[in-house]
C-alpha cells in the first residue's frame, strides 16, 4: 500500500453567430459593488507593497458577507441576461441524468459499489452479499443535508469486512468528521471523531484506526486559519477522541503533511512525513512486536518514496531518487536503509507508477500524457504487457493480495468512462459497465499535437472537436492547463464538455511544465524561479491554436482551476491581448501571502516564498495576479471560487477580482462567480456543477460574439 491534488463566420455546425467582434453581443451594462481600500502596506527587503483589499482575508466578517452577496447578485444578475444560459443549463442536465456506476470492491462477504442515479447530488454506496444477494443502500450521503452539500468524503472497511470508518465533509471543507460503524449491521459504534484534515483512515485489525490532523484554528479563523504542524494519531475503540495516542508529528516532528497507514498483511505500520507537496520522508513500525519503536527508511525530504507492498519481510519501494522517473526498489525490513535496496524494475524513459495485487506488481507508465500498463512478477520479470481498450488514460490497476480479478476504466477526452473486469492470472479483459452518456464519439476528433514554447521546449496539447469543423480561426476554444505539483493532465471525458464541442467548441489541454508528464525534471522546470515558463509555455499553446487556424485571440478562452487558477491569472495580466475570456478557478493569485493560509506554506517547493530571499520575492512579485492588474483592457474574466475553501482560501479570488474590477479600462465584464457553501471542489453536489458549468459555457460563448446556439 502507498502511504499518504478575426471575424466570426457561420460554418460552425450547431452554432450560429455571423457578426463581427467590433459589432459581438449587446453590451450588458454592470455596475459593481463598490470594494472599500484600506491604507495597509507591506515591507518586503525595503520594498513596500500595498494591499488595499486585506479586510477581505476575514471571509467570516459581516462586511465580507455583505461584500460576497452584492458582488454574485452583480454577477448572476449578468449571467441571467445571456439568452441560452437556461438552455445550456437544460443541455447539461440533460446530458448528466444517466446511471453512474463505480468498479466495485470487496469487504468481507460483501461487494460493494457506488451508482448515481442520474442527477443525485452525491452518489450512493450499495452493497450485496455474495453473487445473488439482495442490493441495499450500505450510506446515501443524500441525506447528510438538505442541499446536498454535505458530502461522503472517504472510507475505510478492516481486513474482515466488519467495521467501517467513514469520513464526512460539510460544505466542501478539507475539515472532516469520522463515523465509526458495525458494517454488518450499520449500527453507529461511538462517538464522531472530529477535526480531522489531510486524513487517510487506517485500520490496526479490529482494535482502533490510525488518522491525520491539525490542530484547528482559533474560533473564527477556521476556514483561513494556518495549518501547521500535522499529527498522526492512533485512536482505539471504545476511548475518547481526546486520549488518542500521538504516533508522530506535532511540535516534536514538525511537518506539514504526516500520512500513513497499516500493510494489508497487517504486519507494518507505514508513516510517511514531509513539509511541502514534494519529497518526503519514511518510517515503518513493525506490528508484530509489542511496543516497537518507529523504524527510519528514508530521513531525507529530497525525493518522494512509498511503500507499494509489504511481503514476506520485504518492503518494496516506489521512489523517484536517483530516477526522475521512477524506480521500482526491494529491501529486507529489518535493514531498510537505502544502502540495502537493490532495483527491481528500474527507471525508463517514461514516468512510472506502481501498483500491487492478485500476486504481482502493476506498472503504469505515461507515454506523451497517455497510459501504458505492464504487469510484472515480484522478482521484476515482465509477465504481460497489458492490452488497453485504447490511447487514453486507465485507473483501478490495484487489487488485494490473493485477489484473482480485479477492475479498471479506461476514458479519454471523447469516451466516456468504461469499466472493465482484468483477469489477472490469464490476463483476459471483460467489458464490466458501459457508461449510457449520450455522445457519440464517432461524430468526434481528439488529436494530440506537440508545439514549441518560448525557450524552444517541445510540449504536447491534446485537441478536441467535433468531426466536420472548418480550421478557419473562427472556432471558439477554450483552452486548459495547471502546470504544478507534479500533476499529470491525462485524457479524461467531461459531460458538460459534450454541451461546449457539440456547440461548435473546441477542447484544448496542454500539458505544460511543472506537471508530472514527463518526470521530476519536467516538474522543477515549472518552480519557483522557473514558474515563468509554466506561463510561457500555455501562452505558446494559444499561439499555436490561432497560427494553426483552430481559433482566434477574439475566440479564445483559457481556464484553470487552483494552481491553475494561478496559471490564467497570470497569463492575462501578462498577455491580455491574447484571450477575449479568462476563467481562473478557485486561484492562488496573491504570491506574497498564499503561505500565510490553511496549508500553503507547504506550497513552497513549487513557488517559494516572499521570505525566502530579496530574489525570490522580486520574481513573485513579477507575476503574483493580485500585484500585477494595471489599468488597461482586459479580457471578460469570471473568477469562481467557493466561500468555504479552505485550501485556497477566497480571499485569493476576492481580492484579484476587486482589483481587477478597478483596473478594467473597456467594457469587458470583470465578474466574481461565488458559490456558497462550497469548499474547493470535492463533494460539490451535482446541481452546483450543473449550474456552474453552464455558467462558464455562457459567459464564454457571449464574450466571444456568439447571440444564439443552434438547435
Amino acid at each position: 500500500m502507498k502511504a499518504h491534488i478575426p471575424k466570426v463566420l457561420c460554418a460552425l455546425p450547431l452554432l450560429v453567430a455571423c457578426q463581427s467582434q467590433e459589432n459581438k453581443t449587446e453590451e450588458m451594462a454592470l455596475t459593481y459593488p463598490e470594494t472599500r481600500e484600506e491604507p495597509v502596506v507591506d515591507e518586503f527587503f525595503g520594498t513596500k507593497v500595498s494591499d488595499p483589499y486585506r479586510w477581505l482575508e476575514d471571509d467570516m466578517s459581516p462586511e465580507t458577507e455583505a461584500w460576497v452577496k452584492a458582488q454574485n447578485e452583480v454577477s448572476f444578475g449578468y449571467l441571467e441576461q445571456i439568452p441560452y444560459r437556461q438552455k445550456l443549463v437544460d443541455r447539461i442536465t440533460e446530458l448528466w441524468n444517466y446511471e453512474k456506476f463505480s468498479a466495485p470492491f470487496e469487504e468481507g462477504d460483501y461487494t460493494y459499489w457506488y451508482k448515481n442515479d442520474g442527477l443525485q447530488n452525491q452518489s450512493v454506496l450499495y452493497r450485496k452479499k455474495g453473487e445473488n444477494g439482495e442490493t441495499e443502500v450500505f450510506l446515501d450521503p443524500n441525506g447528510f443535508s438538505e442541499d446536498g452539500t454535505t458530502s461522503l468524503a472517504g472510507i475505510s472497511f478492516t481486513k474482515d469486512g466488519s467495521l467501517v470508518a467513514y469520513q464526512v465533509s460539510e460544505a466542501g471543507s478539507d475539515w472532516r468528521k469520522v463515523i465509526i460503524m458495525n458494517a454488518i449491521t450499520k449500527e453507529i459504534l461511538e462517538d464522531t471523531l472530529r477535526d480531522v484534515k489531510f486524513s487517510g483512515l487506517s485500520w490496526k485489525g479490529n482494535e482502533g484506526i490510525y488518522y491525520s490532523s491539525y490542530d484547528k484554528p482559533a474560533e473564527g479563523s477556521a476556514l483561513s486559519g494556518k495549518t501547521q504542524y500535522h499529527k498522526f494519531f492512533y485512536h482505539k475503540l471504545g476511548t475518547p477522541q481526546a486520549s488518542d495516542e500521538l504516533i508522530f508529528g506535532g511540535e516534536e516532528a514538525a511537518r506539514r503533511y504526516i500520512g500513513g497507514g497499516v500493510s494489508e498483511d497487517q504486519s507494518t505500520l507505514i508513516i510517511s512525513a514531509a513539509v511541502s507537496t514534494s519529497g518526503n520522508e519514511l518510517y515503518i513500525r513493525d506490528l508484530t512486536t509489542e511496543n516497537a519503536p518507529i523504524v527510519r527508511v528514508i530521513d531525507t525530504m529530497g525525493y518522494e518514496v512509498s511503500i507499494v507492498l509489504v511481503k514476506d519481510g520485504y518492503l518494496y519501494i516506489e521512489t523517484n531518487m536517483d530516477a526522475p522517473n521512477r524506480k521500482l526498489m526491494r529491501v529486507e525490513a529489518n535493514n531498510p536503509t537505502p544502502e540495502n535496496w537493490e532495483t527491481i524494475i528500474p527507471e525508463r524513459e517514461e514516468v512510472a507508477g506502481f501498483s500491487a495485487g492478485g500476486g504481482y506488481i502493476f506498472g503504469s507508465y505515461l507515454k506523451d500524457a497517455t497510459s501504458h500498463v505492464e504487469q510484472f512478477n515480484l522478482d521484476g520479470s515482465v509477465k504481460r504487457v497489458i492490452e488497453l481498450p485504447g490511447i487514453g488514460s486507465v485507473g483501478g490497476f490495484g487489487a488485494k493480495w490473493n485477489d484473482d480479478h480485479l477492475y479498471y476504466s479506461f476514458t479519454n477526452y471523447i469516451n466516456p468512462s468504461t469499466t472493465y473486469r482484468y483477469e489477472i492470472e490469464s490476463g483476459e479483459s471483460s467489458l464490466y459497465k458501459r457508461s449510457d452518456v449520450k455522445f457519440n464519439p464517432d461524430e468526434y476528433v481528439s488529436e494530440q499535437v506537440f508545439y514549441t514554447s518560448k525557450d524552444g521546449t517541445r510540449v504536447p496539447m491534446i485537441i478536441t472537436y467535433k468531426k466536420g469543423l472548418k480550421m478557419d480561426g473562427s472556432n471558439p476554444t477554450m483552452l486548459y492547463g495547471y502546470g504544478g505539483f507534479n500533476v499529470s493532465l491525462t485524457p479524461s471525458f467531461s459531460t458538460s464538455r459534450i454541451a461546449w464541442m457539440e456547440n461548435g467548441g473546441i477542447w484544448a489541454v496542454a500539458n505544460l511544465r511543472g506537471g508530472g508528464e514527463y518526470g521530476e525534471e519536467w516538474h522543477t522546470e515549472g518552480t519557483q524561479m522557473k514558474k515563468q515558463n509554466v506561463f510561457d509555455d500555455f501562452i505558446a499553446a494559444a499561439e499555436y491554436l490561432i497560427a494553426e487556424k483552430y481559433t482566434s485571440s477574439e475566440k479564445l478562452a483559457i481556464h484553470g482551476g487552483s494552481n491553475g487558477g494561478l496559471l490564467v491569472g497570470a497569463v492575462m495580466t501578462q498577455r491580455p491581448d491574447l484571450m477575449s475570456v479568462a476563467i481562473p478557478a478557485v486561484g492562488v493569485l496573491d504570491m506574497l501571502r498564499y503561505h500565510t493560509f490553511t496549508a500553503g506554506a507547504g506550497w513552497a517547493y513549487d513557488y517559494g516564498t516572499a521570505e525566502d530571499s530579496e530574489e525570490m520575492f522580486e520574481y513573485l512579485l513579477g507575476y503574483s495576479p493580485v500585484h500585477n492588474l494595471d489599468p488597461q483592457c482586459y479580457p471578460a474574466t469570471m473568477v469562481t471560487t467557493g466561500d468555504h475553501d479552505d485550501r485556497v482560501v477566497p480571499a485569493h479570488s476576492f481580492k484579484f477580482a476587486a482589483g481587477l474590477q478597478k483596473a478594467q479600462q473597456c467594457s469587458n465584464p470583470t465578474i466574481i462567480r461565488i458559490n456558497v457553501n462550497a469548499g474547493h471542489g470535492a463533494g460539490k453536489p451535482t446541481n452546483m456543477i450543473i449550474q456552474e458549468q453552464a455558467d462558464m459555457w455562457a459567459f464564454s460563448f457571449w464574450n466571444m460574439g456568439v447571440k444564439s446556439l443552434g438547435e
